[in-house]
C-alpha cells in the first residue's frame, strides 16, 4: 500500500546507509568512501540524462534533451565540489587509509568509463580491466558499437542539410573521434548566425558545457591527487598526476573548441 511507504522506505535508506565497511580504524576513511559513493550516484544520474539526450537528438526533439543535458552540468557541478570536501584530507590522513585499498582505484570506475565512452572518448583497451565482471564489460562493449552523443548531433547536423562528409556519418563507433574540417565548417555557420540556426547554436552550447565541466571534473581530481599524494602512483596502477595530466588533452567535441579560432 501506498500509505505504508516511509522516507526511509522509499530512498531504501537502511541498504544506502549501512553500505560503509571502512577497515583501516581511520577517521578520514568513512570521508574517502561517501565522496566516492555520492560521486557513482551523481554518474549514474549522468548516465541516464545522457542516454535519453542521445535519443532525443536522434530523434530531432532538441527541446527535451535541452533539459536534460542542462542536467547533467548541474550534476557535474556537485561531482566537481566533491573534490573539495576530499581535499580536506591530508597526505597523513590518507597514509593510514591507502595500504587498505590494495589496487582499487577510482580509475576501475565502470560507470565513469561508460560517461566517457558515450561523449565519445572511446578506447577499446579499457574494457580489459572489467573482464572479470562479464556484465559490466558487456555494457561497456555495448557501448562502443553505439554511435556517442557527438556522433549523433554530427548526424543531426547532416539531416539539417550541412555537408558531412559520408565517412564521418558511417565511422566505425570503436575508436574516438576524429576531427573533421566539414564538422567544423558547419557549427561555424550555425555559429555565424545562430538566429537562423538557433536550436543548434543552443545544442552546441549544451555540448560545451558538457567539456566545460568535464574538464573541470578531470581538473579537481588532479589537483586533489597532487595535493594528498603528490607523484605517487595511483593505487590502480596509473601513473598518478602524470597520467591525470595526459587524460586532461583528452577533448570529447574538437570542432567546438576549433570553430571558436575560425569564426
Amino acid at each position: 500500500m501506498a500509505s505504508e511507504v516511509t522516507y526511509s522506505s522509499y530512498l531504501d535508506l537502511d541498504r544506502i546507509l549501512s553500505a560503509q565497511h571502512p577497515s583501516s580504524g581511520a577517521h578520514d576513511e568513512l570521508l574517502f568512501i561517501i565522496v566516492h559513493q555520492a560521486s557513482e550516484l551523481w554518474l549514474k544520474l549522468c548516465l541516464h540524462e545522457l542516454n535519453a539526450a542521445r535519443a532525443e537528438i536522434a530523434a530531432d526533439d532538441l527541446r527535451p534533451a535541452f533539459k536534460m543535458l542542462s542536467r547533467v552540468a548541474r550534476a557535474q557541478n556537485q561531482l566537481i565540489s566533491s573534490w573539495d570536501v576530499l581535499s580536506t584530507m591530508t597526505p597523513a590522513d590518507y597514509s593510514q587509509i591507502r595500504p587498505h585499498l590494495a589496487s582499487s582505484s577510482g580509475f576501475q570506475s565502470a560507470q565513469y568509463r561508460l560517461m566517457e565512452f558515450l561523449l565519445g572518448g572511446r578506447n577499446p583497451d579499457m574494457v580489459t580491466m572489467h573482464e572479470a565482471t562479464p556484465g559490466v564489460a558487456a555494457a561497456l562493449r555495448a557501448e562502443l558499437a553505439r554511435p556517442s552523443l557527438y556522433d549523433e548531433a554530427v548526424r543531426l547536423l547532416a539531416r539539417r542539410g550541412f555537408a558531412i562528409p559520408e565517412p564521418v556519418l558511417v565511422r566505425e563507433h570503436q575508436r574516438g573521434w576524429t576531427p573533421s574540417p566539414e564538422v567544423e565548417a558547419a557549427w561555424a555557420a550555425i555559429y555565424r548566425d545562430p538566429e537562423q540556426y538557433w536550436d543548434l547554436y543552443e545544442l552546441a552550447e549544451k555540448l560545451v558545457d558538457l567539456e566545460y565541466h568535464f574538464q573541470r571534473w578531470r581538473f579537481g581530481h588532479l589537483k586533489t591527487v597532487e595535493r594528498i599524494i603528490g607523484f605517487k602512483r595511483g593505487t590502480g596502477g596509473t601513473a598518478g598526476v602524470a597520467y591525470l595530466e595526459g587524460v586532461l588533452k583528452q577533448v570529447f567535441f574538437p570542432e567546438l573548441l576549433s570553430v571558436r579560432t575560425a569564426i
